[in-house]
């Protein structure tokens, strides 16, 4: 028997002193709790990066990169393959647990979730937007995370456009 799917409208989460709380009505995570998430989840990332080379390199063998003149040179098509390797795992890692239940493994552990901002599960073009957008968010000096601090909703850029928010959950609230 499969499991019920959760309702994209409204999600609540149980706090064990308060009883259910609704997810729109929980206050937006703070940054550094944000950046130390994804941090966590970029260990995590790595780590699938690791175990994705590992096996490239056992199906090409390990003579695809040589050393010219004291550079080491690869072949370019393999460059490309693992480059969409990378960012097409990375992407499936957040996009896959944005949608699915809200948290990446970084995100249970600092206790905030990604939403919609109705309060429910972020549809997967939600998702989609917010991982593209959120590249750029961070790399031009994190310009979309300081956002934040001029916006009234404390949302990132990316999380605006996206119709999404990260919230803080309730300590006594359970990820599963």
């Amino acid at each position: 028997m499969s499991k019920p799917a959760a309702t994209p409208e409204r999600e609540t989460v149980t706090d064990s002193d308060a009883g259910p709380v609704s997810e729109a009505l929980l206050p937006s995570a703070g940054l550094w709790r944000r950046l130390a998430a994804l941090l966590y989840d970029a260990f995590l990332v790595a780590a699938i990066w690791m175990a994705f080379g590992f096996l490239l390199q056992f199906i090409v063998g390990p003579d695809t990169s040589q050393l010219v003149d004291g550079r080491v040179q690869t072949d370019p098509v393999l460059d490309v393959i693992v480059f969409l390797v990378e960012v097409g795992s990375a992407a499936g890692f957040y996009i896959w647990f944005w949608t699915r239940t809200g948290q990446t493994l970084g995100m249970i552990a600092w206790r905030i979730k990604a939403v919609s901002r109705s309060g429910g599960l972020m549809s997967l073009q939600q998702g989609v937007l917010r991982w593209v957008l959120a590249w750029p968010a961070f790399f031009l000096l994190g310009v979309g995370y300081l956002w934040r601090y001029m916006d009234p909703q404390r949302d990132a850029l990316h999380d605006k456009f996206s119709g999404t928010r990260v919230v803080l959950l309730p300590k006594g609230s359970r990820p599963f």
